[in-house]
């Protein structure tokens, strides 16, 4: 089983649709499940594949998940960017999240040499997504009360930093 992260395609479509609809894995992310391949494609299309660092976790080329790194879109915060990730459900707990993590924060400080900060941020409740922050070396900064407006309210949300000069991962 090898372990990849690539660009989306608009082939990626029909895996997509197995975690992009799922209700576990959007439960605790700004996304709604999608309820319709259209509106799965015009993600893809229109979010996902023009985006600089938006990457499909790969099994033997087919999607099962997502990584990305945001950075910051001002001057004044072109020095971090944000790293994000899902997996779908079937593989959750099986290190993939951590290896694709892995790589693309290496990616990103290399991609992007200017970039002292990468942040992540987890739902509290959200303790396997810690572990793998953890796992790569991020430190937990604290709980941000009432910081994400996820599904109709306002949670806390646990943040986390790398910064460029820690060990990598």
């Amino acid at each position: 089983m090898e372990i990849t992260i690539r660009p989306f395609k608009i082939s990626d479509i029909d895996d997509f649709m197995v975690y992009g609809c799922d209700e576990r894995v959007a439960r605790l992310t700004r996304w709604n499940a999608f309820n319709s391949k259209e509106e799965a494609l015009t993600f893809l299309k229109d979010f996902c594949i023009p985006q600089p660092f938006f990457r499909s976790i790969c099994i033997d080329d087919h999607s099962i998940g997502y990584v990305f790194v945001m950075r910051g879109s001002t001057e004044y915060e072109k020095y971090k960017a944000v790293l994000g990730y899902a997996v779908a459900a079937e593989y959750w707990g099986k290190g993939i999240a951590t290896t694709a993590a892995k790589m693309t924060v290496r990616q990103a400080f290399k991609e992007f040499p200017d970039l002292v900060r990468l942040e992540a941020f987890t739902a509290v409740e959200n303790e396997a997504s810690q572990k793998v922050l953890e796992k790569l070396g991020f430190t937990k900064e604290g709980v941000l009360r009432k910081y994400v407006y996820i599904k109709g309210a306002n949670v806390d949300s646990t943040i986390f930093s790398l910064l460029s000069t820690d060990p990598m991962p």
